[in-house]
Parts: structure tokens; C-alpha cells; sequence
């Protein structure tokens, strides 16, 4: 097993005084490690198991750890096999786990999480009642569950806390995103979706980090995280927000790393090159089964008059940022829906394409839908 992490103090202090000469100081040393303390809750009487996490000591019942086929089941057969070699050796040491001065040692554990697994193993059915219906009250016990029921192949139990931190996430997609101490962060929340690769639970963090985006909060950290975990859709959006901030804010924010203020570089660069391209290209347009014949080629001119129109339109009435594709495109898609449900002026807009005004409203909402999907593409280390 591996070797106790203790933090060991030392400090010197070098006294002189009137009949002491300078040159032969009183050096006093100070040495403080860390005593181990029991668990209130789970150091277990009549449990055979004693473990050491972090500065806390548990005492269980090994049958309990090796429930549901386990990494614990493994480890506690190589131990059995270690323990019958050693009875015909001279070691007078007790193998480990037997007593508090020679526990099992975990690393990488922190004793939250062990206590949160201890708590999964022992609760009786009305306590995962409890759990389901106050879940806001134990989201950070699910959240310490996942991750070593990960780590320790708890399949069962790993599946149950991800289905309930999805469960959670995705009925508050809604909520406030506010950091709150009864909850893992956004950050912690992403990177155990991420490892778990549990889609539900990602694209219900990512949601939350896009209300942040929308709020202009956290965005060079949304970024990174984004990066770390290749959240392609997230990353886009995220450069997106940072690139409108300008310049000034992009050095400002410690964040941001060398790379990224090249990549913002490179993203403006490459969404201004994409507008100056973007008003001669319309998108494809489905046509009606009642546009037929040459109606297609006079609906199709009239579509790609009606798409320059919009854009050049959208440009004057509300002047957007040059770089910002996304939002120009979003109002065209605006605008060409209020056309099409008469809620705005038509002027003789749509007149040329009398069966296909709804099929406009379709093909510009699936480019903004390419664009938002894009976005990352456009922030590479080169234009």
C-alpha cells in the first residue's frame, strides 16, 4: 500500500541575548505532524477494515467494500494473498488494515467522498428515498459519490448518483447559475460529466455555462474548461463572447493564456472575412411541391435579393460589431420571420416567392444553427 501523506512543520528560531555570543545561536525546532482522527459516523465497532483518507479514519466491514464487483474486491484478494505469504516470514508487523496504527491507506481520495461512498453502502432504502425528494440538500454527497464509485468501478452505484446529478441539472436548466456551497461548481460539475461521459449531465453544465456567457460572466474560464474537454459547440460560443469584449478586455483578463488571445486574433480575423462573403451567399432554400418549373429560378433570385436585403437592412437599423456573424444572422432570422408573419411591413419583399416565405424562415434558422456549431472552427492558432 502506499505511504501516509502527512505535512510535517518546521520552523527555527535563533534566540541571542546579552551573554549569548551571535555566533552560537539557540536553534529551536518545532515538529508537528497531523494525528489521525476517527470518523463519528463511520468507525464501525464491529467492522474488520480500518482505512486511513486523508487525516481520517474509518473502520468497516470489508464484505460491505467488496459489494458490486468492485476495484476493492481485487485489492482485498491481492492483500489475502499477501497476508499468507507473510505468515511464513519473520515480519512481526500486522498486515494492514487490522488496527489504527497500520490502516489501509488511500490516495487521491478526499474523506468526503469516502464518506459518501460509506453512505451509499449502508443506507437503508428510506434513506435514497430521502435523497430523491430533497435532492438540492445532497447534491454535493451525489457529486463525491460519482466520482469514487467512478474511480473504484461502483458500477451500480455510479450509475444511480449520475442519473440523479442529471436528473437535477436538467430540471434547473431553468435555475439561477449562482455558485452555491450545498453544490459542486460549474467547473467540478463538467469535468465529472466529462469523465463519465454522461452526455445528459454535459449538455445540462454546458447550458448553464451559456446563460453565463449571455450574461458576459466567466467567459475566459468557460473557455479553458471548454478546451480541456473538447466542448466543441461551448468553446465557439464562448470565443464568440470573449472576441466582442475587444481587445482591452482580452488583456486584461489573467486568464486567457498567449494562444488564446492569437486564437481571438484569428477568429475576428476570419468571421470578418466570412461576412464580406455572407450577403452573396444565401442559404439553400427548400422549395414548396407548388414552386415548380422556372417559379424555382424566380424564387431562388428572389430569395438571394431578399437574403442581401435583410443583412444589409439588419446593418443599418442595428449596427453590429463587424466580426459578429452570429448576431447579424440571428437578426436576418428575426427579421425575415416577422416578414413572413406580416408582423413588420412585406414592401414587396416576398413577392417573388409566394410559395416558399415559410421555407426562408426554415433555411435561415439551420445557418444560424451551422454558425453556432461552426464557431470554433474560426478560432484556430492561424487565419
Amino acid at each position: 500500500m502506499a505511504h501516509l501523506p502527512s505535512e510535517v512543520y518546521l520552523s527555527s528560531t535563533f534566540m541571542h541575548s546579552g551573554n549569548i555570543s551571535p555566533s552560537t545561536p539557540k536553534l529551536q525546532l518545532q515538529l508537528s505532524i497531523p494525528i489521525p482522527v476517527r470518523d463519528p459516523n463511520y468507525y464501525i465497532p464491529d467492522g474488520n477494515t480500518v482505512l486511513l483518507v486523508e487525516n481520517t479514519l474509518f473502520k468497516v466491514h470489508r464484505s460491505t467494500l467488496t459489494k458490486d464487483k468492485s476495484t476493492f474486491d481485487s485489492m482485498f484478494s491481492l492483500d489475502s494473498d499477501l497476508r499468507s505469504n507473510a505468515s511464513s516470514s519473520t515480519v512481526t508487523v500486522g498486515p494492514e488494515g487490522e488496527s489504527d496504527d497500520n490502516p489501509i491507506r488511500l490516495q487521491g481520495d478526499t474523506a468526503d467522498e469516502f464518506r459518501a461512498l460509506l453512505w451509499a453502502m449502508y443506507a437503508l432504502p428510506p434513506e435514497f428515498d430521502q435523497a430523491q425528494i430533497s435532492q438540492r440538500a445532497n447534491i454535493l454527497q451525489l457529486f463525491h459519490l460519482a466520482r469514487i464509485t467512478h474511480k473504484y468501478e461502483y458500477r451500480s452505484l455510479q450509475e444511480w448518483a449520475l442519473n440523479m446529478l442529471a436528473t437535477y441539472y436538467t430540471t434547473r436548466t431553468n435555475s439561477a447559475s449562482t455558485e452555491d456551497s450545498r453544490e459542486p461548481s460549474l467547473v467540478q460539475i463538467t469535468e465529472l460529466a466529462s469523465l463519465c461521459e454522461r452526455r445528459d449531465l454535459l449538455e445540462a453544465a454546458s447550458m448553464r455555462w451559456k446563460r453565463l456567457l449571455a450574461s458576459k460572466k466567466d467567459v475566459a474560464l468557460a473557455i479553458g474548461v471548454a478546451e480541456r474537454h473538447n466542448l466543441q459547440s461551448l468553446l465557439g460560443l464562448a470565443y464568440h463572447t470573449m472576441m466582442l469584449q475587444g481587445r482591452e478586455q482580452w488583456d486584461a483578463d489573467l486568464l486567457l493564456t498567449r494562444a488564446q488571445r492569437i486564437r481571438l486574433l484569428s477568429g475576428h480575423y476570419s468571421l470578418g472575412r466570412f461576412w464580406e462573403r455572407l450577403p452573396n451567399e444565401p442559404p439553400t432554400l427548400t422549395h414548396s411541391p407548388r414552386c415548380v418549373g422556372g417559379g424555382q429560378v424566380r424564387c431562388n433570385q428572389a430569395w438571394a435579393a431578399l437574403w442581401r436585403s435583410i443583412l444589409d437592412m439588419g446593418r443599418q437599423v442595428l449596427p453590429l460589431q463587424y466580426a459578429d456573424v452570429l448576431g447579424k444572422v440571428m437578426l436576418a432570422e428575426s427579421v425575415i420571420r416577422a416578414l413572413v408573419d406580416r408582423d413588420i411591413p412585406t414592401q414587396g419583399l416576398l413577392d417573388g416567392m409566394p410559395w416558399c416565405k415559410d421555407n426562408a424562415v426554415l433555411a435561415t434558422a439551420g445557418k444560424v444553427k451551422e454558425i453556432q456549431e461552426t464557431l470554433a472552427d474560426y478560432f484556430t492558432d492561424v487565419a
